[in-house]
């Protein structure tokens, strides 16, 4: 179940103009009372202007004007003007009701219906018999609107007038048009009467979250900052050039750094180290100690000047409590300085992997359970309470590959699945202490042998003689033999051989526990007072 990562170094509308909204519709009119009226199609071809001067009607909420063109003098092609809009965005700016003049304004030439609303039969501008032009496309023309033959070009998202190709489809394009202004028309208009018909951005800014923004103490945002440059990414790489990637955090201000064995176990021997801190500063470190067993290892700064040793609070991980957030930090898969959170899933949780050093040999632990997101990488790095204060050493996933996983990262491991474990940060704690003091691990044993494959009946005392218990030593004098099952350590259930060990190396040596054990068929209880072992390889 390593967590190593080995070998690795390793995200308009288009300008859809809703058809220009009637800018001097009302906003409380419904939206079947806004549908623009289609002028009226004159019987016969216009030959004399309307009287100057003639008022328009004026907008109510109750129903739309309804927009009846000037008799025109002589239709000619040019493009299609709205009868509404310049006339009332004009007025909209100045904060009066919207009119629409039946005759045109001072200082603008009176419009001509375009051929499109000619009535059927009636000649084409500029053919015998038909009125005389006026201005449009004359020499008394206005300059022509944004975006037509002549004109400037037109912004992003401005309409672009339709080319003309015959009468009936433009009648079609204008009543569809009609159709959308009229559904639009009261709110969009209302709002461009209040706001002017220049700005059209319809964006809502946020006024922000005073907690969220303050990055209040007991955050993740929080715990992160504080966090980060304590936590550090190890290269570990051995002569052969073999290693991967890891984390660690600071322990002290000596510049001692706590990690997994299984994290520098390629290094060990004559190999090199390099420890990166988030400020992106590298330095060389060294091997100070290391226990296989519990998968902890010490390592130093070779030259800790200039680096900013900030150690990291340590928690009780005794008082923990199933259902505590959880915040883990480090490089997965060589993303150095990733923070995930989670919980914790349960305690006491046995763990046995292989440590990654290719000698076969397990670790044990009594473990952390956590869902925080841990994946190959993350192996050392801390998991924080809501405090910020290190309860566990990050260690260890189940894989989902049905190879069991291990702190090796075979073939079979997968990335997170929501089990992650973690060493607890007392038990961590005392392994650190006794690496910097005896550059060499001590464990706590009970000298029995016991079966490590059979699981669920409790941990059995396999062999005879000496090869099961060591004559004079803690379960000898306890008076422990061959064949009985241990089922109990203090209140703590046992299933199996390493949940056995997992949980007398939560202990330390001198330690006096209680074993509950069956023997032929009856169950008693024994004291025991745990003896020593110093080294792995005892």
């Amino acid at each position: 179940m390593s967590t190593e990562n080995e070998g690795a170094a390793r995200p308009a509308d288009a300008g859809q103009d809703k058809a220009a909204p009637s800018e001097g519709a009302s906003p409380q009119a419904p939206a079947a009372d806004q549908t623009a009226q289609l002028p009226a199609v004159p019987a016969e071809p216009p030959v004399a202007p309307p009287a100057p001067q003639a008022a328009a009607p004026e907008v109510t909420p109750a129903a739309a004007p309804e927009v009846t063109p000037a008799p025109a003098q002589t239709p000619a092609p040019g493009p299609a003007v709205d009868p509404h809009g310049q006339a009332a965005a004009q007025y909209a700016q100045a904060g009066r009701t919207a009119q629409f003049p039946a005759a045109p304004l001072a200082h603008q030439p009176q419009s001509q219906p375009s051929a499109a609303f000619a009535a059927p039969g009636a000649p084409a501008p500029g053919a015998p018999g038909a009125a005389p032009a006026g201005w449009y496309g004359g020499a008394d023309a206005p300059p022509p609107y944004a975006g037509a033959p002549g004109g400037p070009a037109a912004p992003w998202g401005a309409p672009v007038p339709p080319k003309r190709k015959r009468a009936g489809g433009l009648v079609a394009a204008v009543v569809a048009a009609a159709l959308i202004a009229g559904g639009v028309g009261g709110g969009v208009g209302y709002w461009a009467a209040d706001k002017g018909v220049g700005e059209s951005s319809t964006t809502v800014s946020s006024s922000g979250d005073p907690k969220t923004e303050s990055r209040s103490p007991g955050s993740v945002a929080d715990i992160a900052n504080k966090a980060l440059p304590s936590v550090v990414t190890i290269e570990a790489q051995s002569n052969s050039g073999e290693g991967g990637t890891g984390t660690g955090f600071v322990y002290d201000k000596q510049g001692h750094i706590l990690t997994n064995n299984h994290v520098v176990a390629s290094a060990a021997e004559s190999g090199k180290l390099a420890v990166t801190f988030s400020d992106g500063k590298s330095y060389d470190a060294e091997v100070v100690g290391r226990a296989q067993g519990y998968d902890v290892a010490v390592i130093k700064l070779k030259d800790p000047s200039g680096a900013k040793l900030n150690p990291l609070p340590l928690g009780n991980s005794d008082r923990t409590a199933v259902g505590d957030a959880t915040v883990a930090i480090g490089a997965p898969f060589g993303l150095s300085g990733t923070v995930t959170t989670g919980i914790v899933s349960a305690k006491k949780r046995p763990v046995a992997s292989s440590d990654g050093g290719g000698n076969g040999k397990a670790s044990y632990m009594s473990a952390l359970q956590t869902d925080a997101s841990i994946n190959p990488g993350n192996s050392g790095g801390p998991l924080l309470n809501a405090q910020g204060a290190v309860i566990g050493v990050n260690s260890a996933i189940q894989s989902a590959g049905g190879g069991g996983g291990g702190f090796g990262g075979g073939q079979s491991q997968s990335g997170s699945i929501g089990l992650g474990f973690a060493i607890p940060i007392n038990q961590a704690k005392n392994v650190a202490e006794q690496l910097i003091k005896f550059r060499t691990p001590v464990y706590p044993v009970i000298q029995a042998t016991v079966n490590m494959k059979d699981s669920g009946s409790g941990a059995r005392i396999d062999g005879s003689g000496s090869d099961a218990v060591t004559p004079g030593g803690p379960a000898d004098k306890a008076g422990l033999k061959a064949g009985d099952v241990i089922t109990k350590l203090d209140d703590t259930k046992i299933d199996s051989g390493p949940t056995l060990i997992s949980e007398i190396w939560t202990h330390r040596p001198g330690d006096k526990v209680t074993v509950t054990y069956i023997r032929d068929g009856k169950t008693a209880t024994a004291q025991i007072v745990l003896g020593e072992r110093r080294g792995d390889n005892g």
